[in-house]
């Protein structure tokens, strides 16, 4: 015997909808977090360095390489950690372990000071082994 209150259709959650819109939103969330973290132009640890621009600047290979950069504040980094400049040849020598020779590609912003610059490479060519190379973009 039926009561008058009961449906003839039990109602039912169908959630095949749902896994699809859920499955969508997470792939959106994925490729846009991938494509964003590649498309950052300055990691955190990285300074935002405005290079000078040179017509007759030539690439320079090397198996490795260090990279000092100064950025427009006059902050300085040796491969993405920040030192001071009392520690630029210590934190170089540490790199270099038992390396003979070396690359050192110094990226300087175009607004720094020049006597800032001088004074870093002052420093890194008392390194012996080094192989001084200024960062540049073409025009």
């Amino acid at each position: 015997m039926r009561l008058p209150d009961e449906p003839d259709n039990i109602a039912q959650i169908n959630i095949v909808p749902m896994i699809d819109v859920v499955f969508a939103i997470l792939t959106f969330f994925i490729v846009s977090s991938l494509f964003l973290s590649k498309s950052d132009g300055v990691a955190k640890e990285e300074l935002p360095v405005n290079l000078p621009q040179a017509t007759t600047s030539q690439p320079q290979q090397a198996p490795s390489k260090i990279t000092v950069t100064i950025d427009a504040k006059g902050a300085l980094m040796v491969d993405k950690k920040a030192v001071k400049i009392d520690e630029l040849e210590s934190a170089v020598r540490q790199i270099m372990g038992t390396n003979e020779s070396q690359l050192v590609v110094l990226n300087a912003d175009k607004t720094v000071d020049h006597g800032n610059i001088v004074e870093v490479m002052d420093r890194l060519r008392k390194i012996k082994g080094i192989k001084l190379g200024i960062a540049t973009v073409r025009p």
